[in-house]
């Protein structure tokens, strides 16, 4: 790549010149910024790679985590001193946009998205929230299908680094996930008191502890109730509301263990009676809080009498079940994280939580799991703004944090058909949604392929869309011409006629470079530039002159209409069909054509030798063609040629030259006197 010589890199400005500082140079889709160096001198050397002076914007408002990909490499000062290296780094709009794996993520969102613009006004009320909660689930599924893409492509790959980058993106597309499907029960679905806290329990247990494998080992064992992970994994159930399945595994510590039968029947009756939410809503609130009272009582008694005291894993797991905290967060290791706690906290105390008070809990059952121990890293501070019912700062974290702008962007235009953002506009006169989704399709257009999709985002932006397809779509390399006419039928099914000619342009000069005359001149037309269409038309004509014939017969024999562009091009149509007509042996209607290209003063000057060079065979036809009027023009013709040239002593000076004005001479006044001689013989008879 050159170095950039006629733009030279920016140096940051406002620092001290003697120190060691950035310097940069902007990319239509990447930055690159190295250091500047400096000799004993002390004065300083930059050397900044670019692949293109054109500004851009690199990061939207607020955003500090944009995706960045340093390539390094050394480069040496060349000061009087020692050379000192400096690193060169491209930072990127959009890194995630070159990784192979996440193609079906951004092609399979194109398709949801598209389908819900179709869709906005097709249903309403509890119809509209069902198709709506759908499509979230639908940008899930994508999600974790490439979640589990990216997973295989770990496990199978040797390459640690390759493995090493397959892994950080499986941990980001599992975040992203866990936020979405907060989002989606809280924003999306907007699930009432009683069945949020079922959407809760699905939500940890989807994404918090997967005890699977765990439960696999100790199943498969001779002895599962002897096994060491035994209680963890009836813990785990606990914690996660799974009552079934922990009675089920303690079913086969009471068999294995009969002492423990009396213990074992209590406390599965207990579980077994745990008033739960329903969908169905088959019972109101209060019912179940006076049933869960009921319950909470019954557990607290046979916990005060003793009846587990002598077996301290079900003791332990009696005081889950009345919601002690401190019995809760002994089990932290087994439950991870704080809002997995934050859930089982929920469903042992407070089952009937409305959404407005999870801000309550999610506050103190974070500081109660953190302990002061470590600080929250950036998903949890995320999915407190969500149990927060902070729509905007979940956006504008995760705008920060993630690597894309592919999870705000599809997010905000969700929580937008779902009315959550209508009022919410930014400072600069585009809302929210509409700002995300530029920046989005904005990355779109730097990839080779994936540009098409952005197309389709840039549609659906009705304020500044069209401007920036308009900015960005000049900026799409024409590599062939079948990606030409793609984008041509894009802007053309757009009415963007600039940009229509532009391209148009752009590949008749490629193609005039090749010397490919028919595509140049076909691209012309289509440009309706009539400039163009001249030079091209007499690049034709000169080949022509040179060779004897004409290239790309079939598109000037079907020029049509699209000739009259240019009195130079009109010309081309009407030489090439006075070739045609002479080929038919119509001669009268060739001589004619002739004529009229001569007198119409629209064959350039250089080529009217040329026009009557080819009247010589029709003045020798054995038939009288050209009658005495249309000779006498000839004669005009070749004398205004000859005496009024500017270049007459060329003619004077060339045998050649000098040898077809003879002969046409000849031939015109043989003509003549054939033409006198039958026009009086008719006035005669």
């Amino acid at each position: 790549v050159p170095l950039m010589d006629t733009v030279p890199p920016q140096v940051v400005p406002g620092v001290d010149p003697s120190a060691r500082q950035l310097c940069f140079a902007w990319g239509p889709a990447e930055v690159l910024v190295c250091e500047t160096l400096f000799g004993r001198t002390g004065g300083s050397r930059s050397r900044c790679l670019s692949r293109s002076p054109s500004p851009s914007r690199f990061w939207g408002e607020g955003r500090e985590g944009t995706a960045a990909r340093a390539l390094t490499g050394s480069v040496a000062g060349t000061g009087e001193g020692a050379p000192t290296s400096s690193r060169v780094f491209v930072v990127r709009r959009d890194q995630d946009i070159y990784i192979q794996t996440l193609r079906k993520l951004f092609n399979e969102s194109h398709g949801i998205f598209m389908g819900l613009q179709r869709s906005e006004e097709e249903l309403a009320g509890k119809s509209r929230k069902a198709q709506l909660v759908q499509v979230s689930k639908n940008y899930r599924s994508v999600i974790r299908a490439c979640m589990e893409d990216m997973h295989q492509a770990a496990v199978s790959t040797r390459d640690p680094a390759l493995q090493g980058q397959y892994s950080t993106q499986v941990s980001i597309l599992s975040a992203m996930e866990l936020i979405w499907n907060l989002c989606e029960i809280l924003f999306v679905e907007a699930a009432a008191a009683g069945p949020l806290l079922l959407r809760l329990l699905d939500w940890v247990r989807l994404h918090v502890c997967d005890v699977d494998s765990m439960v696999r080992e100790v199943l498969s064992s001779e002895s599962p109730s002897k096994h060491k992970l035994f209680w963890n994994v009836v813990d785990i159930f606990v914690l996660q509301g799974r009552m079934d399945e922990a009675r089920h595994l303690l079913s086969k510590e009471a068999s294995a263990n009969p002492t423990s039968m009396n213990m074992y029947k209590i406390l599965d009756d207990l579980m077994k009676k745990m008033p739960v939410p329903s969908l169905g809503n088959t019972q109101t609130l209060t019912e179940l809080e006076l049933k869960w009272q009921h319950w909470h009582e019954e557990c607290q008694r046979y916990l005060q009498d003793g009846t587990f005291a002598s077996n301290s894993h079900m003791e332990s797991i009696c005081k889950i079940l009345l919601g002690d905290e401190d019995a809760i967060l002994e089990k932290k290791e087994l439950m991870t994280t704080w809002y997995h706690f934050l859930v089982t906290r929920l469903l042992y105390s407070h089952p009937t939580v409305k959404p407005l008070e999870l801000r309550f809990y999610a506050q103190s059952s974070m500081d109660l799991f953190l302990g002061g121990e470590s600080s929250p890293e950036p998903l949890d501070m995320i999915l407190m703004a969500a149990f927060e019912f902070e729509m905007h700062q979940v956006i504008k974290e995760c705008s920060i944090v993630l690597s894309n702008w592919w999870f705000v962007a599809h997010l905000t235009d969700l929580l937008d058909h779902c009315k959550l953002l209508q009022s919410h506009n930014l400072y600069f006169g585009s809302n929210m949604r509409e700002f995300l989704l530029l920046e989005y399709a904005s990355g779109l257009f730097s990839h080779h392929s994936l540009w098409q999709l952005g197309v389709d985002y840039f549609d659906h932006c009705p304020e500044y869309g069209r401007v920036y397809l308009e900015l960005h779509i000049e900026r799409i390399p024409l590599s062939t011409e079948q990606k030409a006419l793609k984008v041509l039928r894009i802007c053309e099914q757009r009415q963007m006629h600039e940009q229509v000619r532009s391209i148009c342009k752009i590949m008749a000069m490629k193609a005039l470079r090749n010397n490919r005359l028919g595509s140049a001149l076909s691209w012309s037309i289509r440009a309706k530039d009539a400039a163009f269409a001249t030079l091209i038309s007499d690049r034709f004509l000169k080949d022509y002159c040179e060779r004897g014939y004409f290239s790309d017969l079939d598109l000037i024999d079907n020029l049509g209409p699209s000739m009259l562009l240019s009195d130079r091009l009109t010309f081309l149509g009407k030489y090439r069909e006075f070739h045609r007509l002479y080929g038919e042996k119509r001669f009268p209607e060739a001589a004619r054509l002739l004529l009229t290209l001569m007198t119409a003063h629209i064959a350039p000057c250089s080529f009217w030798m040329t026009l009557l060079t080819d009247a010589l065979p029709l003045l020798e036809q054995k038939e009288v063609i050209f009658s005495a009027e249309q000779t006498y023009e000839l004669m005009r013709c070749l004398e205004d040629l000859t005496a009024g040239n500017p270049e007459k002593q060329k003619f004077q000076d060339d045998d050649v030259e000098t040898t077809k004005v003879e002969m046409l001479r000849l031939a015109l006044a043989r003509n003549l006197a054939r033409v006198i001689v039958k026009e009086g013989t008719v006035e005669g008879s």
